[in-house]
């Protein structure tokens, strides 16, 4: 007898849940949910002992992995030129245009840039399904725009499951919500693994949030099953790791070694790791990082980070990748425009010159802004020849960037942690703000930033202190301009209470969507 309950519509995807679908991501639950949970509570230990005192290091018990001479098995031959790739939600329309554009690999989120309602979580499996099976097309009722996807086009979908950490609400497994990577990848796998294998388009994943090699291994080991249930070989479903976190920095070699007959790459999750960088070291009062803007790439840390990635990668014969040009074109502003595209160029010059094999964009606008510059400064289908020569210790890749926080910083963090969150609550994961795709990453920063500027008293570049007063006032001030602008005012409300709660809180909430989770 069946253990799992559907709290969800169900009737209206029918297609997707259907009994076989659900008795496949079942077994998934029975036998890899107790491992799942076991993980993340060490997750929880190891980050009590940080908050003790310790920081994050290279482990002397995986030093013969760090050590060893072993590579990662070979990329499909149809993935070996990765130089653009551009990410978007798993939404029917924003497929359909990845998939017709000319990136190399349209990643499909069902995580940082979907708000996982249920209508997003499982309209997005009927959307991949259509996908996989070349039948993707859709019409703009409004417009009468017609979107089809071309029987031709080249571009390689990848799908990002949510990570270990997210529940999904709505499936429950004795009476408790399951994970949200096994329902995302259990529903994905079971409809389309077959199908893409057979036309040698995967099946293909990013695997978001890990935080040790051996989440990596469950990830394997999750694999290997869904493989096994489905009749296809083992080692067919490939898999691109984000490290964007920052014990995962210091486990690159161990996460590839864990995966090595799948795992293909790793990415730079650019974003995601300047918050897991605070996150981590929140109860450490000499680790206060300066305002978003200032923490570009070619700070030491992160450049520490990027660079340590391509060495590890190409040693071990994997794809490093690189991060997100998150930028929106401005359509009425030429010159700012301009301005905004030559930092794109020259943050995918670094990429490219630094030995990345490609990078990712999220508009397409952007696809061929990327690709000119990897063009150029990378003929070949990628550079994994390229070995940095840098030796990197911890502490390199702790260092504190110098840099002050201005009260434009300051007031920018409150509007994107808002503007997100109100977005998000009204289930929009992927939001445009000022000028920039944000997505839940970039709005755990502004968030992060906040609590950290409040609890380690931070002065302003331009005069005064961050207080909890100064913060409640210009909360307070920045929630009426948004609400004057904007019909979502029930869940701009919302999303301040929901921030200051978290920026006021004397420990650091671990996610934002967490907390939000409820909500929607």
């Amino acid at each position: 007898m069946s253990k799992l309950t559907i709290k969800g519509n169900t009737q209206a995807y029918s297609e997707i849940l259907t009994p076989a679908a659900l008795a496949f991501v079942e077994k998934l639950v029975e036998k890899f949910g107790a491992r799942r949970d076991t993980l993340l509570s060490a997750r929880k230990e190891a980050q009590e002992r940080i908050n003790g005192g310790e920081l994050p290091y290279f482990s002397p018990e995986t030093a013969d992995i760090r050590n060893g001479d072993w590579q990662v098995a070979d990329a499909p031959a149809g993935l070996a030129d990765r130089r653009v790739e551009i990410t978007a939600p798993a939404e029917l329309k924003k497929a359909i245009l990845a998939l017709n554009s000319s990136a190399k690999v349209y990643m499909a989120d069902f995580e940082d840039s979907l708000a996982p309602t249920w209508e997003n979580s499982v309209g997005g499996q009927l959307a991949m399904k259509k996908v996989a099976s070349g039948t993707a097309e859709m019409e703009n009722k409004e417009t009468g725009k017609k979107y089809q996807l071309n029987p031709e086009h080249s571009c390689l979908l990848f799908v990002r499951p949510r990570g270990w950490h997210l529940p999904e609400k709505q499936v429950l497994y004795d009476g408790a919500p399951i994970s949200g990577a096994l329902f995302d990848f259990g529903l994905f796998f079971f409809h389309n693994a077959v199908t893409l294998a057979k036309n040698n388009k995967g099946p293909f994943f990013y695997l978001p949030k890990v935080e040790h090699w051996r989440e990596a291994e469950l990830w394997n080991e999750v694999m290997e099953f869904a493989e096994n249930e489905m009749g296809l070989a083992v080692g067919t479903a490939k898999a691109t790791l984000l490290i964007e976190t920052l014990p995962a920095v210091f486990q690159m070699h161990e996460i590839l070694h864990a995966m090595k007959n799948r795992l293909i790459g790793l990415n730079c999750g650019r974003w995601d790791y300047i918050f897991s960088y605070i996150k981590t070291l929140a109860m450490h009062g000499d680790c206060v990082l300066p305002e978003r803007k200032i923490l570009t790439m070619d700070r030491p840390l992160l450049r520490a980070y990027s660079l340590e990635l391509i060495k590890t990668c190409h040693h071990r014969n994997a794809h490093a990748m690189g991060g997100m040009a998150a930028f929106i074109p401005i359509k009425n502003d030429a010159t700012a425009n301009d301005a905004a595209l030559e930092k794109v160029r020259a943050d995918k010059r670094r990429e490219a010159n630094d030995g990345h094999d490609g990078t990712w964009v999220a508009h397409p606008d952007l696809i061929s802004v990327a690709a000119q510059v990897f063009d150029e400064y990378m003929p070949a289908i990628n550079q994994k020849n390229i070995i940095p020569e840098v030796q990197h210790e911890a502490a390199h890749f702790l260092a504190v960037p110098s840099g002050d926080v201005s009260s434009a910083g300051f007031d920018n963090n409150i509007q994107v942690a808002v503007r997100y969150l109100a977005a998000w609550l009204g289930g929009a994961g992927a939001v445009p703000i000022y000028n920039m795709m944000e997505d839940a990453a970039t709005a755990e920063i502004s968030r992060c930033q906040l609590w950290q500027w409040l609890r380690y008293p931070t002065c302003l570049s331009d005069g005064g202190e961050i207080t909890a007063a100064h913060f409640n006032t210009r909360l307070a001030a920045i929630s009426t301009e948004i609400q004057k602008e904007t019909e979502q005012s029930p869940q701009v409300l919302q999303a301040v209470d929901l921030l200051s709660e978290m920026v006021h809180a004397p420990t650091l909430d671990d996610f934002l969507t967490l907390k939000a989770y409820p909500f929607i």
